[in-house]
């Protein structure tokens, strides 16, 4: 069988030199392009180079209509003017979009879940085994817990991340609030600075900290009373994220349009 003709969105930066590293050492995929904002000074450059490996004559472009011709799907951790401006191309050229980018606002997820009717989207806010497992992990601990057990949830990313909280953060709020039964857009409490008062009854909690190099790290608190449950994830490489998104791409390569997570490439959709 041949191998999967993926193009690396954001190619030149910290994530996409990981995804271009992550398929060199596939025996199932092979890099058919590297994407890159138009106007970039990274324009021209080799992507293997860039990575960190020895050429590949696959130079960084603007151009994703040319280069996804002869491509299969597109993995994008990019930023969401970018994803979304992607999702019509992929779209037309009918490959598998693996969408990572986080700050994705309501109307950017319908826009991409627009085109899942003619496309194969499989988006995530995170592509980790270990965080997939613990969000469902959190939905069935919520759905266990009776409301005097709050939900708080904790994160940490480097310094350089521009969003908050992270989309691992609000994958795990979206899991605890479906645990719950409730929305999580009507019981999402972020922020809190001065006299906030009391906390309210059934509120899911966020902080988020930044620094320093820190590839994720996610807590999330079930905080009842005299006792505290906390289920924790740390990632120490962001390679983690890259294999994860590889295995979307080779999962979905093949399947019929329509909208998929990291729960239907686990498997974890029926877990509990």
């Amino acid at each position: 069988m041949s191998k999967m003709r993926l193009i690396v969105a954001g190619a030149g930066g910290r994530m996409g030199r990981a995804l271009v590293r992550a398929i060199a050492d596939s025996d199932g995929a092979e890099l058919a392009g590297a994407l890159e904002a138009p106007g970039s000074e990274l324009i021209g450059k080799d992507a293997g180079v860039l990575a960190g490996l020895p050429a590949n004559g696959i130079k960084l472009s603007g151009d994703l209509w040319t280069m996804s011709a002869e491509a299969d799907g597109i993995l994008d951790f990019t930023v969401p003017a970018a994803t979304i401006a992607n999702v019509a191309i992929a779209a037309e050229r009918g490959i598998a979009h693996i969408i990572g980018t986080t700050g994705l606002s309501a109307s950017d997820d319908a826009v991409i879940k627009s085109v899942t009717k003619r496309a194969i989207v499989v988006q995530s806010g995170n592509m980790s085994l270990g965080v997939n497992l613990l969000s469902a992990l959190v939905k069935q601990v919520a759905k266990s817990l009776d409301a005097g057990f709050d939900i708080e949830i904790l994160e940490m990313h480097h310094k350089h991340k521009v969003d908050a909280p992270s989309g691992t953060a609000l994958m795990l709020g979206r899991a605890a609030a479906e645990g719950r039964g409730v929305v999580l857009d009507q019981h999402s409490a972020r922020g809190r600075d001065g006299i906030t008062g009391e906390r309210r009854s059934g509120d899911i909690g966020f902080a988020s900290l930044r620094g320093g190099t820190a590839a994720g790290d996610h807590s999330v608190i079930f905080a009842g009373p005299s006792e505290r449950l906390v289920l924790s994830h740390q990632a120490e490489d962001r390679m983690i994220f890259a294999h994860g998104a590889l295995k979307a791409a080779l999962w979905a390569h093949g399947k019929p349009p329509g909208y998929y997570t990291m729960s239907d490439v686990l498997g974890l959709k029926d877990l509990f």
